[in-house]
């Protein structure tokens, strides 16, 4: 399918751009988008919870009253769970909530993405463009030429272009990434996708 290329204002270049069918026309698989998302969400876990247990609270291990006579359960140690400040019962310990995920059903989950994102009308192309100088004020133009003002706008370049990154850093709604680095989730999780053209040709090898 043909897609026109736009240049930073907003208007057409007269350019027109081919995306492989196979990465931007095929059927969402919605269960592999599905795995594709969990696993990305399980990956940014830190896993780094803990709390003590009975073993590790720093108290004193004597006796807390006599055995028998008192009238209550008997009780052997203040570190027990029972008591206020004492070691948790099986509370969380580190971990890793990593997942793996096959290559090919990645290929895929991305393949779907783009194809929602692009029946959707989602996806806009524009000619490869970079900044003199980092301003965020560029980038602001740059969106509203194109339209997206406002939206969640995910940015896709072919090389990483630090002018460019450093203009739309402070911007809450807008980030930046390579197309060799996209993944389901990020396209998913915006509103609109600004494609450069040369990044266009990293989708073809699908």
């Amino acid at each position: 399918m043909k897609v026109a290329v736009l240049n930073i204002n907003g208007q057409a270049t007269g350019r027109e751009v081919e995306l492989p069918d196979g990465v931007f026309g095929i059927e969402p698989n919605k269960h592999v988008l599905y795995l594709a998302v969990k696993q990305y969400l399980a990956n940014q876990r830190q896993g780094t919870h803990k709390a003590k247990e009975k073993g590790e609270v720093s108290y004193s291990t004597k006796k807390i009253k006599r055995q028998k006579g008192t009238g209550g359960a008997r009780a052997g140690s203040i570190k027990s769970p029972v008591f206020v400040g004492g070691g948790r019962v099986f509370g969380p310990r580190p971990r890793d909530y990593s997942q793996k995920l096959n290559k090919k059903v990645k290929a895929l989950a991305r393949a779907s993405a783009l194809s929602q994102q692009m029946r959707e009308n989602a996806i806009i192309v524009v000619e490869d463009f970079n900044f003199d100088t980092p301003k965020t004020k560029n980038y602001i133009s740059v969106l509203k030429s194109l339209g997206v003002s406002g939206q969640k706008t995910l940015l896709v370049l072919d090389q990483p272009k630090e002018n460019v990154w450093l203009s739309l850093r402070n911007l809450p709604k807008t980030t930046m990434t390579t197309a060799n680095s996209l993944n389901a989730y990020s396209v998913l999780h915006c509103k609109k996708l600004i494609l450069c053209e040369s990044a266009v040709n990293s989708f073809s090898a699908e």
